[in-house]
């Protein structure tokens, strides 16, 4: 069905084109509405009711799915024209707003989702004048245990457990945490007087489903904030304490949990016969959500709290962002740049920012300064960290001339600054940005001070996967390279150097490589490489008994990185029984020096020559030769019933 785009000027505060709208984006588009939100809502139902529409405003989203809602209607489309585009200080706004409406329309893959069920089991930690208190307020809603820090009168209240005990170790998530701690001490409810604790004992285990933790020390988890059911709070904050004692009591239920990360573990360079060789997801997992795994690497997606950066940083692409999946991404980056360019936009940049820190800077930004600059299109992501190299590369061969990236206060820094210095390294040069930046009116006059320069390069399709594409769009971007570019340490491009005085061609580094960089020659000695294939994991190197490799990270944009090249070769050695060429003529000669003769082994019956002779020819001259260790005594004649018979008759 075709959509029908309800427009609406809040109020005469933006100008709308819809004639350009429509032509660029080929909608029908309503006529001007002024508030379409207020007395004008009989045509916001009307339209609503047509099953069709898109209505160009989000801040009143809430209010449009309740006349959804009341008519038994489908819930419409809403994009935001308005604060990232329409109240803006720049003009024209019609190319961004065409832009904008198209990137809206296009439809996002579903996210898996796996259901998450919590009974209400709640683990209390800290002191027992903060602890019982917050005690007190759940146990009507949640069945609680509390764990005291210290030893101070107990009461005797029964709504709730009370336990002491030390070294306390948890694992797990939402619904599914293990609690295990030594000097475990339970309440001893009989007899008179105060209650007392039973006597301590070590290597208790238990579960449950929320933790509240309110002693203001080391968080049980690597990054806390993000571990699902895990609430802290400063015991020393009233405010604080009241507020997670409130979010506790809504963990009960059952959830929804997104299942943020698909990984292809066949493509995973982490590890080959005991050697390690990539660990960047490992290095940079925030909640220890991945694990070695063998070979590879395994992800507990219940721990996975979605950043991304796994996926920015993966190598091979065994790991990729699935919520939504990362071609979805590039295709909204591609629709963003042709809408605009088709519209009668020059020049476009990007910004690339989080939908909770980002968006509300842009919105406070429109409301209250100068907006967005009518170049600038705003592209709103779930995971800020896994926007990489591959994604900057692609925007800029796209066709924008700038990618500005507005990092959110929890923003994983390090990740994005080394992805930026990558893509820039690649061919984004002084394109890309990174903007730290936390105040809305210089958000403004940031974008307002730089203008886009034009990007004069072939544009290209984001066809194939992440590493496909930031290899395509960094040879878009480089169409003069003369040579391959330096690349910083750690890049995942790169050429792998061998010293060939010191390489044996024992191949083991060809047998080990996970992505197929490396390959040898079935027909004679040869370490054959391919450069677009290397990850630059370094099994290669770790496992070379000669330390003949070493790594050289660089990009090279020309078509020989998709070819193979010759590393090293030597002439075979041919067998001298049979003529057939096998192993290194060069290291069967220096064996033939250091042994034959010499070795005890080789001092009689020209055994030395056995070195000399390929698999079935030295075979076949061990089972010939006297003493062979692989022949036995004659073997005895076969006895036929005939036999036993006549043996019976002489009897």
């Amino acid at each position: 069905m075709a959509k029908h785009l309800i427009l609406c000027d809040c109020l005469g505060s933006q100008k709308i084109d819809a004639a350009k709208l429509s032509q660029a984006t080929g909608l029908k588009c309503s006529r001007i509405h002024t508030a379409l939100c207020t007395h004008e809502t009989a045509v916001a139902a009307k339209a609503i009711s047509a099953g069709d529409a898109v209505i160009a405003c989000q801040q009143e989203q809430a209010r449009f799915e309740e006349i959804a809602a009341d008519l038994n209607a489908q819930t419409p489309k809403f994009v935001d024209i308005r604060d990232r585009a329409g109240w803006s200080d720049d003009k024209p706004t019609a190319p961004k707003m065409a832009a904008l409406v198209a990137e809206e329309l296009l439809e996002a893959p579903a996210t898996k989702t796996v259901d998450v069920i919590s009974g209400g089991m709640c683990l209390i930690i800290g002191a027992a004048a903060v602890a019982l208190p917050a005690a007190e307020q759940l146990a009507d809603a949640l069945t609680v245990t509390v764990l005291l820090t210290d030893k101070g009168d107990l009461p005797l209240s029964r709504k709730f457990e009370i336990i002491c005990g030390k070294n306390l170790r948890a694992t797990g998530t939402l619904g599914n945490f293990r609690i295990q701690l030594d000097a475990l001490e339970q309440l001893e409810p009989g007899g008179r007087g105060d209650m007392a604790m039973s006597a301590p004992r070590d290597g208790a285990e238990t579960r449950c489903d929320i933790i509240l933790d309110l002693t203001g020390g080391t968080p049980l988890f690597p990054a806390p904030q993000k571990r699902d059911g895990y609430l802290r709070a400063d015991p020393g904050n009233p405010v604080l304490v009241a507020s997670a004692v409130f979010e506790a009591g809504q963990h009960v239920g059952t959830f929804e949990k997104p299942l943020f990360i698909s990984l292809d573990d066949h493509l995973c360079a982490h590890s080959r016969a005991g050697q390690t060789g990539c660990t960047r997801c490992l290095d940079v997992c925030p909640t220890g959500a991945i694990s070695p795994d063998g070979d590879f690497v395994a992800i507990d997606p219940m721990v996975c709290a979605g950043c991304g950066a796994c996926s920015a940083l993966c190598p091979s692409g065994a790991i990729n962002y699935d919520a939504p999946p990362v071609s979805h991404l590039f295709r909204r980056i591609q629709v963003l740049a042709e809408t605009y360019l088709a519209a009668g936009g020059i020049n476009p940049r990007l910004l690339v920012h989080d939908m909770d820190h980002g968006t509300e800077m842009i919105g406070l930004a429109a409301r209250y300064g100068r907006g967005l600059p009518a170049d600038v299109i705003p592209l709103g992501v779930e995971a800020l960290a896994g926007v990489g190299h591959a994604e900057m590369l692609a925007a800029l061969a796209m066709g924008f001339c700038a990618v500005d990236i507005l990092l959110a206060p929890k923003t994983e820094l390090d990740v994005m600054a080394r992805e930026c210095a990558l893509a820039m390294a690649m061919g984004g040069t002084d394109r890309l940005q990174l903007l730290d930046i936390a105040d809305p009116e210089e958000l403004s006059a940031t974008l307002y001070a730089a203008r886009g320069n034009p990007l004069a390069i072939t544009t290209i399709l984001p066809m194939g996967s992440r590493r496909q594409i930031a290899r395509l769009a960094g040879k878009a971007l480089n169409p003069d390279a003369a040579a391959p570019l330096p690349l910083p340490d750690g890049a995942p491009y790169g050429a792998v150097i061998v010293n060939q005085d010191s390489c044996t061609l024992c191949l083991s580094c060809a047998s080990l490589c996970p992505s197929g960089a490396l390959l040898d020659n079935p027909d004679k000695p040869q370490l054959r490489f391919q450069e677009d294939a290397c990850l630059q994991c370094g099994i290669c190197a770790t496992v070379c008994p000669e330390n003949a490799i070493t790594l050289e990270p660089r990009f090279d944009p020309s078509d020989s990185a998709y070819g193979q090249q010759v590393l090293n070769e030597e002439e075979p050695f041919c067998c001298i029984e049979c003529g057939k060429a096998f192993g290194v003529r060069s290291t069967v000669e220096k064996i033939m020096e250091k042994l034959a003769g010499k070795h005890s082994m080789f001092t009689e019956g020209g055994a030395g020559r056995l070195i000399q002779m390929c698999d079935d020819c030295r075979i076949q001259t061990q089972y010939h030769s006297t003493n062979n260790p692989l022949s036995s005594h004659e073997r005895p004649k076969v006895r036929t019933t005939d036999d036993y018979l006549s043996k019976r008759r002489d009897h």
